[in-house]
């Protein structure tokens, strides 16, 4: 059974967000912070993680880079990441980020549920 984790600070995107993934074969879990990310990986070992962009003090590119580093130095499994992106142009940051997919919200549930589908099944 896939798990699931979204880090987002928005009420509305994590509704929306749970919306798309969540299915009787799935787990999706939140946190609401950047900083929290990171010990909730090492913790739950979820198959994909969903950032925002925007996570309050530590975002989703900052979240994102840490989450690599880390798996690259061993301490953490590698796990595949999505990106939640404000904006077009902000797409070269989720590309900086080494992220495996990213989003522009608002978000489209479809589109959502077939990147998921994809990376999971990778």
């Amino acid at each position: 059974m896939p798990h699931i984790l979204v880090a987002t600070d928005s009420d509305d995107t994590a509704e929306e967000t749970f919306s798309a993934l969540a299915t009787s074969g799935t787990t999706v879990s939140r946190v609401r912070k950047g900083q929290d990310v990171r010990p909730v990986v090492k913790e739950l070992e979820p198959d994909l993680v969903i950032l925002d962009l925007q996570i309050g003090n530590m975002g989703g590119v900052a979240t994102s880079i840490d989450l690599r580093h880390e798996a690259q130095a061993g301490r953490l499994k590698d796990v595949k990441i999505v990106m939640l992106l404000d904006r077009e142009v902000d797409l070269w940051i989720a590309n900086e980020a080494q992220v495996d997919a990213e989003i522009v919200k608002p978000i489209d549930a479809m589109q959502l549920r077939k990147a998921a589908d994809s990376l999971l099944d990778s």
